[in-house]
């Protein structure tokens, strides 16, 4: 695989197509992304404050997820810089196809994490702490794939991370036992939906050289899947046990369960598209858990 230096190839573009190959870097004509991680940033926000967080909290949270997801789609590009060209699904990125430089991405990620950052200073010092951590695990997400088979489980962490802060700006306090539960249950989940996601890419990255979960999983890739959200769906059980959150919400996570069992039938034949498919619809999956939340404090836990 010979090495593209994507500095010395940019095209001169205008200010107005710039910005579009910027917007198209970060990913913001795809939104899923920023969907994935709002959800469980909006559970924890939600569970912390009993019921409604404080509004300025839940402006910094949800905008720093925009830009923190943007920020890791540039710097996951740079990272990959030599090996999306390679791969059908990505080749046409801004990046990989050479219609920006590599300084460029790296500079739309600093000014997204600087901007992220910033809001962060209008919180707790707890929470302006934690997010040192958020910042460490994102930017060194994009480089997992090239050491170990799970970066997946990474990618978890980074997305999980929301909670723990979530509670620290909201409490003012270490977050308890509850919010590492939850932590754990969006590290499960988010390893299964993005093991759909790499089944899409797995012949691919199998003739480069990327590792991913996927590859490590191998025939037993269903199964795993099936055990990571069965142990989501109990975690979140045990967390609406703990926060005493009741029939709402487990009603939430029922249509949850049923919405893991179809994205099961989507990845049967691992047909990439059905596999694309289960990954996206995670997005109901996130909604249902929240809308089971809202309904337990909106009209009691019973």
């Amino acid at each position: 695989m010979k090495p593209v230096n994507p500095d010395t190839a940019a095209a001169p573009l205008n200010l107005r197509d710039r910005l579009v190959q910027y917007a198209l870097l970060t990913r913001l004509h795809r939104p899923i992304g920023i969907l994935l991680l709002l959800w469980p940033t909006l559970w924890a926000l939600w569970i912390a404050a009993e019921g409604m967080p404080d509004l300025l909290i839940l402006f910094v949270f949800v905008a720093g997820v925009a830009l923190m997801r943007s920020a890791g789609c540039a710097i996951n590009d740079f990272a990959d810089r030599d090996i999306d060209g390679h791969v059908s699904r990505t080749r046409d990125r801004p990046l990989a196809s050479r219609r920006i430089s590599g300084r460029e991405a790296v500079g739309v990620t600093v000014a997204l994490s600087l901007t992220a950052f910033a809001l962060v200073l209008l919180m707790n010092p707890l929470t302006i702490a934690l997010s040192v951590v958020a910042l460490a695990l994102a930017v060194s997400y994009p480089f997992m794939k090239r050491f170990h088979h799970l970066p997946q489980v990474h990618l978890g962490a980074a997305f999980g991370w929301a909670v723990p802060m979530a509670f620290a700006a909201q409490t003012g306090a270490f977050p308890p036992p509850l919010a590492w539960l939850l932590f754990l249950a969006t590290i499960l989940w988010t390893t299964a939906y993005d093991t759909m996601y790499a089944m899409v890419d797995r012949p691919d990255d199998l003739k480069i050289g990327v590792k991913s979960s996927a590859i490590l999983f191998g025939e037993a890739d269903r199964l795993i899947i099936g055990i990571l959200q069965a142990l989501t769906l109990v975690a979140l059980a045990l967390v609406g046990l703990q926060a005493g959150l009741g029939g709402f919400f487990y009603l939430g996570l029922g249509i949850a369960a049923l919405l893991a069992l179809y994205q099961q039938y989507l990845i049967h034949g691992r047909d990439p598209r059905g596999c694309f498919q289960a990954f996206l619809n995670n997005n109901w999956f996130g909604l249902a858990i929240f809308a089971g939340i809202i309904g337990a404090y909106l009209f009691g836990a019973g």
